[in-house]
């Protein structure tokens, strides 16, 4: 007994040190963070060493600190319309994967002051265009402060946990629309637009909360699952002169979402209308006589994809720039009127633009894959869709923060053997100064001759056509055999493959003799509108095919050991590994699920509903490719399978894992499960590091 509790210490702390490595590494790849443009679109802000230095886009010159030297640690901050004051956030207690709460501090004149006294658990603070008025969110209420004159009018009453929320966005909002923040503010500063959501209806979930306590105790808040009633969201504008309110006509649909609300530059109120379904999507403008128009509609049989801040941007008072793939199957861009519909098709081709960078008002700024779905480059277009420019040239991966007015662009480059440049660039894509190199990162890769991606396509039994990378290990031998572990998201519209610079928990493996493998199946994005779509209404059917064709694939390649392949997944992902490692008949000694789905009926509307509709309409669906109608066909005398939960995982609850704890125990199936109390679907607050370790070690002992 004392040799074998010897030995597990000493290995785990190999694999310790294993991930430690891995760790070091991806801190050590370059990166800022914090960007903000000033108005002059000369000068940048950015959070350094906890606080908030401005540079010269065109100059290598030191950054002046822009805080005192007892200011707090900055978590985010903003800037005033004339940039006198900084609206900061220092600490937060989270709530949500995006929300939490802060403590708000205003600095002006080089003294800090506090923004919000009156405030007991503040969130989602800005400024007024003007930069007089704070407004923000307090205990599900919408308050409007008065720096000038240091009042505060409270806009709403009636908020309650559980029950009626103003201002933020309930807890699907968040998670899957991706903002927390449900208000707006008029560019005159006079109105205040926001968002009630109420929620009374929303079934209730109660997450355990251990927390080292002497008792436990249930943390509840409304968590809408597939096919259950969501909150009714409506749409209201506050006077701010007056305080009176206007609840603004959004259609008599109450079960549809508002995903995004605004006003256009010259002042008037807008929002986005998506019906249930999300088939349906319209951006409404409010003009000054109360009426409404349909500036933009778009319908497709299956779902019109996820809006967000990028859906629409706004060229002037009239004009707006729309990302879509309902015209040609590729996601473009259209430069429409409010007044007259379609003006001009921006971009085309068989490729898709990925994100609206920025415009100034005659050419639009964009990433797209044109030189392949693996990498993304920019470009500019004029707004008539002519004289389209290539701005980037490395084959890689590149994001882009503009400047204010778009003169000048920070461009992040990486590929799978490059790790991050940041680079200050014109507009027209020359480099006008490097930010930060990863210089030594590069050197230590280079001199450890550590492995890197080996991107290639395979066909499957079937004849699609997917990619694929491999990473083999140090001073591999194509005349020897090695274990394999695929790994996989396979999610709608994700994309694991790609040409970029990056390390996890996996890369450990490399190191002791592992081949890691990975391919993105169908219904993964960035191919077509008819690839990601492939698998609508039966989630997880296609996508373990596919999975189990690349384990075949892999199976059959000389160099590997095909008695030794395994998979891993998280999310999504944990449900594909499950979905394969039951379907698979063998083919994996290995599995491991973290964070797994194993049945959609428990997770929220707007993610499932999206992709496989509505349960009461759908029902095979959910039902037939859930992991807990075969895990009958687990063989566990083959397969060894690992599952890995947080309790406090608000977004796939614990709930899934139990019920395929219970599921396996009821059938007889042995399996390994591995519980982190209080930890979310991350893994945090603490628990990232001993999850991808546990997952090294468990591979080692059992692949």
């Amino acid at each position: 007994m004392l040799v074998l509790l010897c030995f597990g210490a000493f290995f785990t702390s190999v694999a310790q040190n294993e991930y430690a490595e891995i760790a070091r590494l991806q801190k050590s790849n370059a990166r800022i963070s914090g960007i903000r443009s000033m108005s002059d679109g000369e000068h940048y802000t950015m959070l350094s060493d906890g606080g908030i230095v401005r540079f010269r886009y065109d100059s290598d010159a030191d950054g002046e600190q822009l805080l005192p030297a007892d200011a707090p640690a900055v978590t985010d901050y903003a800037f005033s319309a004339d940039e006198r004051r900084i609206l900061v956030a220092s600490g937060a207690a989270p709530i949500y994967r995006r929300s939490y709460t802060t403590t708000y501090y205003l600095v002006e004149n080089g003294k800090i002051l506090p923004a919000l006294p009156d405030a007991v658990r503040p969130r989602d603070a800005s400024f007024s265009p003007d930069g007089r008025l704070i407004a923000y969110s307090d205990r599900n209420d919408l308050y409007v402060r008065d720096s000038e004159f240091g009042t505060t009018r409270r806009i709403t009453s009636d908020g309650e946990w559980n029950a009626v929320i103003n201002g933020t966005t309930d807890w699907v909002y968040e998670e899957e629309f991706g903002a927390t923040r449900a208000y707006a503010f008029s560019p005159d500063s006079r109105r205040l637009a926001y968002l009630r959501f109420d929620e009374r209806e929303v079934p209730l979930m109660e997450m355990m909360r251990f927390d080292g306590k002497l008792y436990n105790r249930a943390f509840s808040f409304k968590y809408p699952k597939a096919g259950e009633r969501n909150s009714t969201v409506e749409l209201w504008v506050c006077d701010l002169s007056t305080g009176q309110r206007e609840r603004i006509d959004t259609g008599s649909d109450a079960d549809q979402y508002l995903p995004r609300i605004g006003f256009t530059p010259d002042g008037r109120l807008w929002f986005y209308r998506l019906n249930r379904r999300q088939n349906t999507f319209e951006m409404i403008v409010c003009e000054a006589n109360g009426a409404q128009r349909t500036a933009y509609s778009e319908g497709a049989q299956q779902y019109v994809e996820r809006v967000d801040d990028g859906t629409i941007l706004f060229v002037d008072s009239d004009r707006f720039i729309v990302r879509q793939e309902g015209h040609t199957g590729y996601m473009h861009l259209y430069l429409y009127s409010i007044r007259r519909g379609l003006l001009a098709q921006l971009t085309k081709g068989a490729w898709e633009v990925t994100e609206t960078v920025g415009t100034d008002g005659k050419r639009v700024w964009f990433l797209s894959t044109e030189t392949s779905p693996l990498r993304r480059n920019l470009y500019s277009v004029e707004l008539n869709g002519k004289n389209k420019r290539r701005l980037t040239h490395e084959d890689g991966f590149y994001s882009v923060a503009p400047s204010r007015g778009m003169k000048y662009l920070l461009t992040t480059f990486s590929n799978a053997c490059t790790p991050n440049r940041i680079d200050v660039c014109k507009n027209t894509g020359e480099i006008v100064r490097t930010l930060a190199d990863s210089r030594d990162l590069t050197a230590e890769l280079a001199a450890a001759k550590r492995p890197v991606k080996e991107f290639f396509t395979f066909t499957t039994e079937r004849g699609d056509t997917l990619n694929a990378y491999v990473v083999k290990p140090r001073d591999f031998d194509s005349l020897k055999r090695y274990p394999v572990l695929l790994t996989q998201y396979s999610g709608p519209g994700s994309q694991s493959v790609q040409d970029r610079w990056s390390l996890d928990w996996e890369d450990a493996l490399a190191d002791k003799g592992y081949i890691v493998a990975c391919t993105d199946g169908r219904g993964t994005g960035f191919r077509g509108e008819a690839f990601k779509k492939s698998t609508y209404g039966r989630l997880g059917a296609l996508e373990t095919e596919d999975q189990l064709s690349f384990a075949r694939y892999m199976a059959a390649q000389p160099y590997v050991d095909s008695a030794r392949i395994g998979i891993y997944g998280w999310s999504y992902g944990g449900f594909m590994a499950l979905s394969c490692a039951f379907k698979g008949h063998g083919l994996f000694r290995m599995a491991i699920a973290v964070a797994p789905v194993t049945s959609w009926r428990f997770y929220d509307t707007i993610y499932t509903e999206i992709y496989n509709g509505l349960p009461q309409y759908n029902a095979a669906g959910y039902d037939d490719n859930s992991p807990l109608r075969f895990a009958r066909m687990f063989d566990d005398r083959r397969t060894r399978l690992l599952l890995i939960h947080g309790t406090a995982d608000d977004n796939v609850h614990f709930q899934h894992t139990a019920e395929m704890a219970r599921t396996l125990n009821r059938l007889g199936k042995r399996f390994d499960m591995m519980v982190y109390p209080d930890q979310n679907h991350s893994m945090r607050p603490d628990a990232m590091h001993a999850v991808r370790q546990k997952m090294i070690d468990y591979t080692l002992e059992h692949l």
